[in-house]
């Protein structure tokens, strides 16, 4: 018997692999290796990308659109239905309708008055206490804004039979009419702006007017005003006190002041004052316009930044304004609050002070020759906004 031969090598050291041979390819001693070594990087399959769910992210787009679409939707007739109501408490025109959309778009000067009274329980409550009138220039964007003195004298106006101040126009219109409340600012604010489009030769179509309630709610309503007061001053509100030189209801600071929406009202209205230059309706004017000013500064420039202060408007001077415009109109006028310019008719430049039979203290055109002749302050008027006109061309790139 031939001697048994040893090995020499073991499973792991012998140069051929056993168990491939016999299997014919496969090798579980190669599978036992391969599972206990680390795998080389560089001869990994690359890993196969991971399918998106496509069908489930177009999904999910769609409804978040739909979404949006629906919040505006809403959006948009929450609005329109509250456009609508605040419409019909304020205005004698209907909703949805515009009469300045292509006017602000057009080349003729639109012209609106605005009017602020006492209304309430005030002595005089539709004697109007603020006169302006907005006149806008299409072509350039600017609003000209001309005060109207409150003790300018009318006298040969046909709208107006009686003789007065301008400020008793609104109290006549106003007490001219038998209807409800409505009817009656209607009938005060379109005498008074066709009186004023006989004085000044201004064609006035349009008017707005609010009472000293609304306009202090406005105030409140974006939270005060800021204003740059240029002269500090002490008022009171009874003349005795004025001409006794008691100044004690109160005062303004120079500089910038915030004022709520009582301050604003006083601030507006200040009449007998410790600064003689602050004691006249041209100051009062001045100031008024400073107020708007904040009070448009106040709406940004548009967009969604604006419903916020916008709404809180609305809220505000529901019941307290009356105005022949839209509601879809004053958001349009809304832009054109802030003065580019001003036309003062002041005193030894467009008119000259005197008084009437009984007394009062009265303004009449510099030139007037007797009852109707307004023909002095038309060109007055005229000449400031040509020369607004060209003083804007100038400024123009």
């Amino acid at each position: 018997m031939r001697p048994r031969t040893t090995n020499a090598y073991s499973d792991d050291t012998i140069p051929y692999d056993r168990e491939l041979i016999r299997s014919g390819g496969a090798s579980r001693r190669a599978d036992r290796q391969r599972r206990g070594a680390r795998p080389d990087p560089s001869r990994r399959s690359p890993l196969r990308p991971r399918r998106r769910r496509r069908g489930s992210f177009l999904r999910t787009l769609r409804t978040i659109i739909l979404l949006i679409l629906v919040a505006v939707v809403v959006g948009a007739v929450l609005l329109f239905l509250r456009g609508a109501t605040f419409n019909a408490a304020v205005s004698s025109a209907p909703y949805p309708s515009t009469a300045l959309l292509w006017d602000l778009n057009g080349s003729e000067r639109v012209n609106v008055l605005m009017v602020g009274y006492g209304g309430g329980d005030h002595d005089g409550a539709y004697l109007a206490d603020s006169i302006q009138i907005l006149s806008i220039d299409p072509s350039t964007d600017t609003t000209t804004t001309i005060p109207i003195p409150r003790d300018l004298w009318i006298e040969g106006i046909g709208a107006f039979s009686q003789n007065g101040k301008v400020n008793e126009v609104y109290a006549v219109g106003h007490g001219s009419v038998a209807g409800d409340e409505a009817e009656k600012l209607d009938a005060a604010g379109g005498l008074m702006a066709e009186v004023l489009t006989d004085v000044t030769g201004l064609q006035i179509d349009h008017w707005l007017s609010v009472d000293f309630a609304g306009f202090r709610d406005m105030v409140d309503a974006i939270g005060g005003v800021t204003v740059d007061n240029p002269v500090a001053f002490d008022y009171t509100t009874i003349e005795e006190f004025h001409l006794r030189g008691l100044w004690t209801t109160g005062g303004f600071a120079a500089g910038e002041i915030h004022l709520d929406g009582d301050e604003a009202l006083a601030y507006t209205r200040a009449r007998y004052t410790s600064v003689v230059s602050e004691s006249t309706d041209f100051a009062r004017s001045v100031r008024q316009a400073r107020v708007m000013s904040a009070i448009r500064a106040s709406l940004g420039t548009g967009g969604l930044g604006a419903i916020g202060p916008g709404l809180g408007l609305i809220d505000a001077l529901e019941g307290r304004i009356r105005t022949d415009l839209s509601a879809i109109d004053l958001f349009l006028l809304s832009g054109h609050l802030s003065s580019d310019r001003r036309i003062d008719l002041a005193e030894d430049v467009a008119l000259v002070a005197t008084t009437n039979t009984i007394g009062q203290y009265i303004l009449l055109p510099i030139g007037w020759t007797g009852a109707g002749d307004y023909a002095g302050l038309r060109r007055y008027v005229s000449d400031g906004l040509e020369a607004a006109a060209a003083a804007q061309a100038d400024d123009s790139p």
